[in-house]
């Protein structure tokens, strides 16, 4: 008996489940067509972004190339090509290369393509103040210290990344605008840091030695 009622509670739950599959099939397999399409259109949005890289990474390297071979402005413009189409990342690198590509023709103009770029909040602040100190390497020798102080003067703080070559250039920017108080701060900021690099400490030192003596009251 006991077998009987099985049979009938399996019959029971197989009409039920076919009336439920009559009624929603329909959604149940339009799900499924959603799952499948958006995993393909993931795995095809994935296929053409790696591609765009690899795109990018030739275009990048070629324009390197002419870049190495002095040749300047045909650098500075397939640099500018590239950050006009490139996937972020090989955007933000070449137009800092199109800006170093244009130094040599023009400083003045190549140091405003890297203030363009430190301007620019949406690459991040470690890129941002590359380009500060890019602009300001252009410029240490005509600009007066106060601009540059203006320029550099948060990239040269204590946990700062570029703090380094800010320091450098703020020391070497007050050596040459006669401010020999100023000067001597940067230096000795340099000194003081143990992780200055070797090779920027020696000139720190050959340049504190050109500083007059400090005046005793």
């Amino acid at each position: 008996m006991s077998e009987l009622f099985d049979e009938v509670d399996e019959e029971v739950r197989r009409e039920q489940f076919k009336k439920l599959w009559d009624k929603y099939s329909i959604y149940f397999i339009a799900l499924m067509v959603l799952i499948v399409a958006a995993a393909a259109g993931w795995q095809g949005y994935r296929y053409l972004e790696a591609q765009k890289a690899a795109e990018a990474g030739a275009a990048f390297e070629k324009a390197a190339e002419l870049s190495d071979q002095d040749k300047h402005a045909e650098a500075e413009a397939a640099f500018t090509a590239l950050a006009a189409k490139a996937p972020s990342g090989y955007r933000t690198l070449a137009r800092l290369r199109a800006a170093a590509a244009a130094a040599p023709r023009d400083p003045k103009a190549a140091a405003k393509m890297f203030d363009d770029i430190a301007a620019d909040r949406s690459i991040g602040g470690e890129w941002q103040d590359l380009a500060k100190i890019r602009a300001a390497g252009l410029l240490v020798d005509s600009a007066s210290y106060a601009d540059m102080q203006q320029r550099l003067e948060s990239s040269a703080a204590p946990k700062s990344t570029f703090r380094h070559s800010a320091r450098e250039l703020l020391a070497l920017s007050a050596w040459r605008n006669n401010d020999m108080t100023a000067a001597r701060k940067w230096l000795d900021a340099i000194a003081v840091d143990g992780e200055t690099p070797p090779g920027l400490r020696s000139r720190a030192e050959a340049l504190q030695a050109l500083l007059p003596p400090v005046s005793k009251s």
